[in-house]
Parts: C-alpha cells; sequence; structure tokens
C-alpha cells in the first residue's frame, strides 16, 4: 500500500455494526453533515458573523468547517487505535508500510490525542500560519481544538513537541501512518474543496463554535443507522471514483440526518404584541413595542425591571422575537432560577410558539427531571407518534424528539425551556461545555428572575455574558428587584465580550427597561414606565420571641410575644372573617412545624377541604406537584378558576416567590432580605378582583385598598434583630439587620410600588448606611458586613477557581477544560451552592416484609422482585423521589443499598432508599420513619422531616 494512497482497511467504526466501518467513510460522512448543520441550523447573519470572525468569506469558512469537521478522527490512523481489532491489526502489520516501534500499539494513547500530535506538522505543510509560540499558533490550536472532540482541551503542546512528536508519542506509528494520515486529509481536502488558509488562531468563541459543529456533526454520523445504510462492501476501493461517490451520497443525505434530529432554526412572525398575545400591552409591553425597534440593530443586551405581576414574561417574548429577527438569531432559551419554574414557563412558552414561530419549532425542556413534567411527555423518547408532537398546520415538530433529548444536547434544540443551570454550565470546565456554549451562540437568551442569585451564580452569569456577547447573541434580562450595582456588572460584561472595554454608565430605572448595542457598544437612556398596577404596600413589622424548631431553653425565654402566639392573633379575625392568606416561612422545618401550630389552633380551619394547606420542597415530586396545582386553582387568576375558597391559608417556603402567580388577601411573612419580602408582597392582591362577590373569587370586607404585609422579626430582649441559627445558611444577618431598619423607616407612610423599590432595593447594600445608626448599632452592623462581604468573597473566588476563562483574548483552549486538567464533574460541582444534593424515594415495609411505594401497600416496587425495569417503571419511581440535603444521609449503610435492577438502571443509580417502618414517635404517633446513622428521618402529612 502506498502512502499516497487511502487504506480503505483502516477502520473508523465498529461497534453495533454488522462490519467495521473504513476511517475515511466516517470522516467524509462527519464532513458532509457539517456542512448541512452550516446550512441548516446557522442562519445567515450567524454565517457572516462566524466567517466574519475568521476573516474569510461564508462559502470559504463553511469549506473549512467541512474539512476541519472531516479531520476530527485522523488519530484514528494509529497503531494503539487500530490494534483494537485484532483480526483487522494483524493484516496491516503483514504490510511493510505499517512498521513502527516494537509496542507502539500498547502506548497509552487516545485517539483525540493522537490527532492533536500529528495535525499541526499537516496544517503547517498547507501553509497555516506558524508562529514562535506553540501556544499562540493557528497551526497548533486547529490541532488542540479538534482534540476537543470529546469534550476536554488538551493542554497546549510546546514547540520542542511539535518538532518531534514521534520522539515524545511512539504511539503515532512511525512514516507509513503518518503519510496515510496526510492521504486521508489531502482527499478530504478535494472533496471539500477547502484550499483557504485561516489568516490567524480563531477566537475563542469562533472556536467553540465550529468545534460545537463538528461534534454534532460527528455525533449525527456515528448512528449506526446512518452508517449501516452507506457500509461500503468488500470490492469498494478508498480511490477517486470511489470518495467521490461516497462523498456525494453523503452530501445528498446529510439534509435529511440533521432535519430529523430535529435541528435547525426557528424564524419569528412579526406581529404586534395584542397580535401575539390577545390582549392590549400595558405601558411597559407598549413602551417596548414602540421604541425597541428603533435601537436594535443586532445583537444586544436588553434589561427590564418591573414589578412581579408586571407582565414581564410577555414582554420578554415580545422582545425576544423583535431581537431574532435583527440579529439574525436562530431560536429561544428561557432560563429560569428552579425546575418548577421552568416546568410553568415550558407551557408559556409552547403557546407563544405556536402562533408566532416558524420553521424548526422542536421544543426542549432542560432540567434534571425534565422527562418527569406532565407538560413534556416521553413520548418522543419512546419513538411513539403523538399529537402533540406535530402541528397541524403542516409545520415542524413542537416537541423535542428522541436525538435532542439525549444527553448534552438540549439546547441544540432550536427553542428551549430550562433551569439557568443549564446555561451557566457553559461556563464550568465540565465535559462538553462547547455544546453548551454552541446551544446557546445563535439563540436569544432570556434569564428571568435575574435578581435571584447569589454570588457564586451571579459570577458565573457575568461570565457567560461575556462569551454571549462574544458569540453575538442577544440576551433579555428580566428582574423584579435587580440593585444598580448588580445591573451594572451584567450589562458591563456582555458589552466587554462583545469587545467595548471602556465603562459605561449604568442606571436602571423601575419599572422600566434600556438597550445595551452589541455592534456600538452604546447603552441607551433608561426607559421609565408607568406601572399598570401602581400601589401602597403596607407594612407591618412585628417583633416577636423565636419560639421555632431547634432553640435551646435560653433562647426562648419570654421576653415579648412569641411567635407563634403573634401568628395566632393575626390570623385569628381573618379565620372569623374570612380570606385567603399566605404565611411565607424561612425553612421547611419551620414551615412544617408552623402548619402543625395552625392545625392545632384552628382546628375549624384544619377540618374544612383545602383550609389549611402546606408547600415545600420536601414532599415527594408527585405529592408536591399535586399540592402546587391545587394552590394554583385555588389562589389563581379570578378568571382562570371559580375554586378560590372562602377561608384558607397556605404556609410555604421560599418556592412560592418566584413564577408562582398566586393571590392572597394578606401575606405574613418570617423576616427575609428586602428584596425577597418585595417579591412576597407581590403575592398580596396580586390580581383585580373587584365587582366579584365573596362566594364568587372575591375578596372579604376586611381587606382594603392597599396591600399589607406583615413580617415577624426575630429579635433579642434589647429588640434587636437576632436570626435564629437555623437561618444562618439560608440568609445573610447583616442584610436582615439592614432590612429590618429599612422597614421600619417605611411602616408609616408605606412602600409606593413600584415607586420606592429601587431606592429601596439599593439602600439595602448602601455602604453608607450605618450613618443612620447610633455609634453602638453601626459597630454591630460593620462586624456583620464583614461577615457577609467575606462570605460573598469566599463565594466569587471558587466562581473565580472554577469557571472558565473569559473569550478575551484566547487563543490556548485548554483555559476552557481546566488548563487541559481534571475537568470538574457535573453530579459534584453545582451551579447553585447549598442547593439540595440527594435525591431520595421512601419505600414502606409492609407485614410480611413486602415493600411498596406508598404507606397504604397498594403500589409494588418496581423491581424490587428482580427482573428489568420499563421506562414507566423509572418514572414512576422518580416521580415519588424528594431532594434532601447531602448531610442528612452521610450515614448510609449497605442496608440502604439498591435493588440490582435499581443499580443497572444510570437514572436511579444514584438514589438513596429510605424504608420506611410504621411505629411511634416521640409524641406518641404513629408515622413512618427509618434510621440512617444517629438520625431519624419520618414521613407524614407535612413531607419529609428529620426527627
Amino acid at each position: 500500500m502506498t502512502g499516497d494512497c487511502v487504506d480503505s482497511r483502516l477502520w473508523g467504526k465498529d461497534r453495533g455494526l454488522t462490519e467495521s466501518y473504513p476511517v475515511i467513510c466516517h470522516l467524509v460522512d462527519t464532513a458532509a453533515i457539517a456542512g448541512a448543520l452550516w446550512d441548516r441550523v446557522l442562519t445567515v447573519p450567524a454565517q457572516e458573523r462566524l466567517a466574519g470572525q475568521l476573516g474569510l468569506p461564508s462559502e470559504a469558512c463553511r469549506r473549512l468547517l467541512c474539512l476541519w469537521a472531516g479531520l476530527h478522527d485522523l488519530g484514528k490512523i494509529t497503531p494503539t487505535f487500530q490494534a483494537q481489532l485484532p483480526a483487522a491489526y494483524q493484516a496491516l502489520m503483514e504490510d511493510p508500510a505499517y512498521s513502527h516501534r516494537a509496542g507502539a500499539e500498547q502506548e497509552p494513547l487516545r485517539h483525540e490525542a493522537a490527532g492533536h500530535w500529528a495535525l499541526p506538522a499537516l496544517f503547517g505543510a498547507w501553509g497555516y500560519p506558524v508562529s514562535r509560540s506553540a501556544g499562540r499558533s493557528a497551526h497548533h490550536q486547529l490541532a488542540q481544538m479538534l482534540a476537543g472532540h470529546h469534550g476536554c482541551f488538551p493542554r497546549a503542546l510546546t514547540s520542542g513537541q511539535l518538532r518531534d512528536p514521534e520522539g515524545w508519542v511512539p504511539g503515532l506509528g512511525g512514516r507509513g501512518w503518518a503519510s496515510q494520515r496526510m492521504a486521508h486529509a489531502v482527499e478530504l481536502r478535494r472533496l471539500t474543496g477547502a484550499a483557504e488558509v485561516p489568516a490567524g488562531p480563531l477566537p475563542a468563541q469562533a472556536a467553540v463554535q465550529v468545534l460545537g459543529l463538528i461534534v454534532v456533526a460527528d455525533w449525527l454520523a456515528s448512528q449506526e443507522h446512518v452508517i449501516e445504510q452507506r457500509l461500503p462492501g468488500r470490492a469498494w476501493r478508498a480511490d477517486g471514483a470511489g470518495l467521490d461517490a461516497h462523498w456525494h451520497f453523503a452530501v445528498a443525505e446529510a439534509d435529511r440526518v440533521v432535519a430529523d434530529a430535529g435541528l435547525g432554526t426557528a424564524r419569528f412572525r412579526v406581529r404586534s404584541f395584542t397580535g401575539q398575545f390577545g390582549f392590549v400591552p400595558n405601558p411597559l409591553q407598549a413602551s417596548l413595542e414602540r421604541e425597541l425597534p428603533d435601537l436594535v440593530d443586532g445583537p444586544g443586551l436588553l434589561l427590564v425591571t418591573a414589578p412581579t405581576g408586571d407582565g414581564k414574561t410577555e414582554a420578554g417574548l415580545h422582545a425576544a422575537g423583535l431581537m431574532a429577527r435583527a440579529a439574525g438569531s436562530s431560536g429561544l432559551f428561557f432560563a429560569l432560577p428552579t425546575m418548577a419554574t421552568a416546568d410553568a414557563m415550558h407551557l408559556r412558552v409552547e403557546e407563544f410558539a405556536r402562533e408566532n414561530v416558524e420553521g424548526e419549532r422542536s421544543l426542549a425542556l432542560l432540567h434534571s427531571m425534565a422527562w418527569l413534567s406532565e407538560s413534556y411527555s416521553m413520548t418522543a423518547v419512546a419513538g411513539e407518534s403523538s399529537s402533540s408532537d406535530v402541528l397541524t398546520d403542516g409545520g415542524s415538530r413542537r416537541t423535542a424528539g428522541r436525538w435532542l433529548r439525549g444527553t448534552k444536547r438540549g439546547l441544540l434544540a432550536p427553542l428551549a425551556t430550562g433551569t439557568v443551570d443549564q446555561a451557566l454550565t457553559g461556563v464550568l470546565p465540565v465535559r462538553y461545555n462547547v455544546l453548551r456554549l454552541l446551544g446557546l451562540s445563535n439563540k436569544v437568551v432570556v434569564v428571568d428572575e435575574a435578581h435571584a442569585y447569589g454570588p457564586w451564580m451571579h459570577s458565573l452569569l457575568v461570565r457567560l455574558l461575556e462569551w454571549l456577547g462574544a458569540m453575538g447573541a442577544p440576551v433579555v434580562l428580566l428582574s423584579a428587584t435587580l440593585t444598580g450595582s448588580a445591573a451594572s456588572s451584567l450589562v458591563e460584561a456582555y458589552r466587554r465580550g462583545c469587545g467595548f472595554r471602556e465603562p459605561s454608565s449604568v442606571r436602571p430605572v423601575y419599572p422600566g427597561w434600556l438597550f445595551v448595542s452589541g455592534a456600538s457598544g452604546e447603552v441607551s437612556a433608561p426607559r421609565a414606565v408607568a406601572s399598570g398596577r401602581p400601589r401602597t404596600l403596607r407594612v407591618l413589622p412585628v417583633p416577636v420571641t423565636w419560639d421555632g424548631p431547634g432553640q435551646v431553653a435560653s433562647e426562648t425565654a419570654s421576653y415579648g410575644e412569641s411567635r407563634s402566639a403573634a401568628l395566632v392573633r393575626l390570623l385569628t379575625p381573618v379565620v372569623i372573617q374570612r380570606g385567603c392568606v399566605l404565611v411565607c416561612c424561612t425553612t421547611v422545618a419551620e414551615a412544617q412545624e408552623t402548619y402543625c401550630l395552625l392545625q392545632r389552633s384552628f382546628p375549624e380551619l384544619a377540618a374544612v377541604p383545602g383550609g389549611l394547606r402546606l408547600l415545600h420542597a420536601r414532599y415527594p415530586g408527585d405529592q408536591r406537584a399535586a399540592i402546587t396545582q391545587e394552590c394554583e386553582l385555588a389562589f389563581g387568576k379570578p378568571g382562570d378558576t371559580g375554586r378560590r375558597p372562602p377561608v384558607s391559608v397556605l404556609v410555604a417556603t421560599q418556592v412560592v416567590e418566584q413564577s408562582l402567580d398566586l393571590d392572597f388577601d394578606l401575606v405574613i411573612s418570617d423576616l427575609a432580605p428586602l428584596a425577597q419580602l418585595l417579591q412576597r408582597a407581590g403575592r398580596c392582591m396580586r390580581h383585580d378582583r373587584r365587582g366579584l362577590a365573596s362566594g364568587e373569587g372575591g375578596r372579604p370586607e376586611w381587606v382594603g385598598s392597599d396591600p399589607r404585609l406583615v413580617v415577624l422579626e426575630p429579635v433579642d430582649r434589647n429588640g434587636t434583630v437576632c436570626p435564629p441559627r437555623a437561618w444562618q445558611s439560608v440568609y445573610d444577618a447583616a442584610l436582615l439587620r439592614r432590612t429590618s431598619y429599612l422597614l421600619h423607616e417605611c411602616e408609616e407612610e408605606g412602600i409606593a410600588v413600584p415607586g420606592d423599590v429601587q431606592r429601596l432595593v439599593d439602600a439595602v447594600y448602601a455602604e453608607d448606611f450605618g450613618e443612620r445608626l447610633d455609634d453602638a448599632a453601626q459597630v454591630e452592623l460593620q462586624r456583620l458586613d464583614a461577615e457577609r462581604v467575606g462570605a460573598v468573597m469566599a463565594e466569587q473566588s471558587l466562581a473565580e477557581m472554577v469557571k472558565v476563562k473569559s473569550p478575551i483574548g484566547m487563543v490556548d483552549l485548554s483555559g476552557l477544560s481546566n488548563d487541559g486538567g481534571q475537568l470538574v464533574d457535573e453530579a459534584l460541582v453545582t451551579t447553585r451552592l447549598g442547593a439540595d444534593s440527594v435525591r431520595a424515594v421512601c419505600v414502606y415495609v409492609q407485614p410480611g416484609d413486602t415493600v411498596t411505594l406508598d404507606p397504604e401497600g397498594t403500589v409494588a416496587v418496581p423491581g424490587a422482585g428482580g427482573g428489568r425495569l420499563s421506562d414507566a417503571d423509572v418514572r414512576t419511581v422518580m416521580r415519588r423521589s424528594v431532594p434532601l440535603p447531602g448531610g442528612w444521609l452521610a450515614q448510609r449503610s449497605k442496608e440502604q443499598a439498591l435493588w440490582p435492577a435499581w443499580a443497572a438502571r444510570p437514572v436511579l443509580a444514584d438514589l438513596a432508599v429510605l424504608r420506611m417502618t410504621r411505629a411511634c414517635d416521640p409524641k406518641g404517633d404513629m408515622n413512618w420513619s427509618c434510621s440512617v446513622g444517629d438520625r431519624t428521618i419520618s414521613i407524614s402529612d407535612v413531607g419529609i422531616s428529620l426527627l
């Protein structure tokens, strides 16, 4: 075999195939599909933007993409890889052209690493720019880029290593193997027509997009059904005619392969706001519809700040369509803080897309439990047809299909909703982070509740905005209570990514919006708008002695009204006169104890169906979903339901703060930072119920014209705010102290919403806050502030250490993979510090030692008796799971191990199984509980508790 001819005996794919597939065929297939991805997934403006970053015309950039995609597996032409099929390798060893050093085939050399070592010489021979520093050189960077096609970029090679690659890596095989690599590359260059040479190293954002397209092309080309239909047969030869025929067939089939995966571009129809949503816009929405079109000149960032319930979602969707058309974006990702809010938003985006989006409309729901969502059925995964998968107007599917639901692929769908973690993981050094960045690069990215993220997540969001700005992705930030400093940091990050280093003046208004041009870096004058619902929030701070769970005797010594007594006093007239009240607690344990207190104090209320409810995150998933749905029916919009009870109290945790459209006559909350309190207050008198009788969902007579927020403040014997120990991991003590001072200042006049909101949200963080206090209070606040600043700096420092480098000036791509070192495990580094980290499921030991998924003993545990689990079985189990703090389950013993059938299913393998038995608790009640080390965990009608 001469080195000038492609040897079809060199195999590239074998697993799951009826016969091995020549590596040249796989390279050609991947090159062809990369071209189809360029055509189908990138809009013309996106193609031009990417080509401009390479300094080439669009067609030239497309040809290079195809060539580089074809070269991705060139490292398989090595003894190390070929020896994995002994019979095929033996035939090569009988050919003297493939002689190599003894033992070269046993070298620990992965094929992507082999490509990293071999490709720089090939690129250099083609005239790709070579600089004195390998780490800054185009010929090396492109090899490093292709070496990242398995999700991790290697460390940069040195100039010395590149001068003698085979001396460093004998597994490359020697001259004969190098000749075959060159022969394959030359044919790929001929077939793709990519004679162009890049002017220099690729900007990091361009390299990410190019490699992301190559990875997707590789995955699509590697599907068994794709390969089987084009296996060449033993008589096929990899000569000019044979390769031409295979190339033409691959090109002809490529668009179908891409389309079958659900990939493509979504196009946003030009429609008025009323045409999109069916109602007249409020002042905020009307202002955006009227003024934003004159400002948008391509990619940019829109910041919208408005009170809860002022229609930010519709405003954001309308703006997203406008910005997508201006920037040539091909889709949308709507990011939210929690899985529950993502599930709710998914339905709204689906409804919006049905009427306002054309083209490829595959819609994905992205979070770890998305496959359990009722709004995201499993029919597409199961391969079944469904009326929900295909539009009746002849358009494309609305639900993401099987391929897009594969791991790490969801953000590639043209439309997606999900948790913000899905986007932020793109700037963590995890495997295939480039796919997340690619999926965001040509979408409008809408980040809801932008104020809801702590220092860790805010730092990641800042880095993500740099990348989005660099990639030309439009961004919409929606917030109810965003400080001016936080807004400025987000805007400046996007501007830096767009190439503007000089800081600008960012002065958000509330309510209102501003726009940042990605083309000029100019920040528009903020547009203040009138609120559609101006009101005065009446605030009543109530100092209380804390008597919640976990307090020691000295902490509950009576020096005033206890929290329990205050709650009963405040709720007694409501129970008598009727009305709907939200009681918001800080921790799950406090919510459970509060619920039990109210059961004892108001038995007549507890006896009425729906009279007393409890909602928190430590119910089994199906039970929590059912409670949430009941709450939305009971406390939702007047037009949505006639089920509003005449009297009802909902006890809940922070889960009610975001995206749940609930409406109460009164809100009682434990002290929390001001922004969270304002969010909770937004659930008071949220909807207009004027003209409705009490029995028709109207408000009782005792409710005035202004919403009311009662805040229970834990204080010490001196009347100073003193948060309970249980709050230390939840809220910062300094922010609570500052919030308390501001609440008392507002007690007499109330808080004008929206007029006072921005001022107060900024004031709570003001550096000169202590000047309003006496000397002793100033000293104490300084101490607490120092602790807060230290905690913030710790989170920010951790984020700086972990997150990927900025795209600005990046040439060495190992900065995307922890400098080529150990990648971060997605399961270990969450983007939400302090989040519940272990999912558990309760099983109930019945008489006779049988186990069931329900306490009544009617639902058998799937797989407990052996056998294989169906997908339906897995869903049944996971719908009963619940997130718990990892510390609760740290002492799990082998007795709490999984059944073999569960361990065989990856989604169940990490579950903690809690074997519940029936016994008397310390109060004498019969309850289900289990022991985990020295801890006792119970489950009852109040959810899961730690006794």
